[in-house]
């Protein structure tokens, strides 16, 4: 790791200029993970708390581990709520993730909870936000506007038309393209993964169209290039979860076999 790495609140800077950013989803509820990885040179952490068992208390304190490791924290929030997206940004995350975002609407709404100038985030001044209150309020309303990534996810098939609608809504700074869940809708489709292929094409021409950053979760060397050329520019590279799966089982083979 470089003594010249950026730091965590450069995040939203550094998705914006399409500079590499490498990171990763976090689902078990721990930070000892975060603090290995940021020595490592992750740039940012995906804190699930859709699909894991992480309340606000442990959020916060996940969130707490990747800032103190230097590492950008976002929280894919369980659904959009404005008291869900609220409750992760006072803990201060520098990222919001929403899953299923369906309509220009919705965009719009995700915004508006996330901002504070012409939106309608609740203010509070004493917050690991503001950092426990060094700043003044409005010095601190102007960081988190300017600091803060909003990012929507494209995963339902009923989205994919209206892609670049949601990528030029004012605020979204990022389309995720989530290919789990458009994989799973086409069920037991043998050309399932060819349509989703296509169906990735068609969002990411559609997000560079906007000008909108694209990010993605490549499977492999191979799907990780793909996600490059088709203008992706961060990446989550698994998960914890996965990390570990992956590790256990070469131990076994290594040791076992």
């Amino acid at each position: 790791m470089s003594d010249a790495r950026a730091p965590f609140s450069s995040f939203r800077d550094r998705l914006l200029a399409r500079q590499r950013l490498l990171g990763t989803f976090l689902k078990l509820p721990t930070t000892q993970v975060i603090e290995m990885l940021g020595p490592i040179g992750y740039d940012f952490v995906i804190i699930d708390q859709e699909h894991a068992p992480l309340d606000r208390g442990m959020t916060d304190l996940m969130i707490l581990a990747a800032r103190a490791s230097g590492i950008a924290p976002l929280v894919r929030v369980p659904e959009f709520t404005d008291a869900h997206i609220l409750s992760a940004l006072d803990c201060g995350a520098m990222g919001i993730m929403v899953p299923h975002v369906t309509s220009v609407e919705k965009a719009r709404a995700i915004v508006r909870a996330s901002r504070y100038a012409g939106g309608s985030r609740g203010f509070a001044g004493l917050t690991r936000a503001s950092n426990w209150g060094s700043v003044s309020g409005t010095r601190h309303m102007a960081l988190q506007d300017s600091q803060v990534a909003v990012i929507a996810m494209i995963e339902d098939q009923d989205a994919v038309d209206l892609a670049g609608d949601i990528a030029r809504v004012d605020g979204i700074d990022a389309i995720f393209i989530g290919r789990g869940d458009l994989t799973a809708s086409f069920g037991d489709d043998p050309q399932a993964a060819a349509k989703v292929a296509e169906i990735s094409k068609r969002i990411a021409a559609a997000a560079r169209d906007a000008s909108t950053p694209l990010m993605m979760l490549p499977t492999s060397k191979a799907d990780f290039d793909f996600a490059s050329e088709l203008g992706s520019t961060a990446m989550a590279l698994s998960s914890d979860h996965g990390f570990i799966r992956t590790a256990a089982a070469a131990a076994i083979k290594d040791y076992a076999g």
